[in-house]
């Protein structure tokens, strides 16, 4: 599936059950890992679970052949691994304990700075 239409499908997915705070980076010159990661909150453990199962639902019904999960029995943080597609679903004390944003932001910025040049 393309990068862009499984992102807008994650999109919608976590949008549909009211994600906090969703941030979108794209990766792809940064790392092999993956082209987008997406990192947003719920407001508690069942609605961080129930986030990352409506992305991984969405991404099932749209034909999705890679999909895994980590973190679902404790709900404080849990990734969907979609392959192109990565989304970290975290409690706001989880989120901002590990600050993955401080973590991409500032190298995808230091990137684009230099591809400007």
């Amino acid at each position: 599936m393309e990068t862009e239409k499984l992102q807008e499908i994650t999109l919608e997915a976590l949008n549909d059950l009211k994600a906090l705070d969703i941030v979108t980076f794209d990766v792809r010159d940064l790392t092999t890992i993956t082209d987008i990661m997406i990192i947003c909150s719920g407001r508690s453990n069942r609605h961080v679970t129930s986030l990352a199962a409506n992305v991984v639902t969405h991404a099932k019904k749209n034909r999705q052949s890679y999909i895994n999960t980590e973190g679902e029995k404790e709900g404080e943080w849990v990734i969907v691994d979609l392959g192109s597609v990565v989304v970290h679903v975290m409690l706001p004390t989880t989120r901002k304990f590990y600050n993955l944003e401080d973590l991409w932001e500032p190298i995808q910025k230091y990137r684009e700075k230099i591809s400007k040049e």
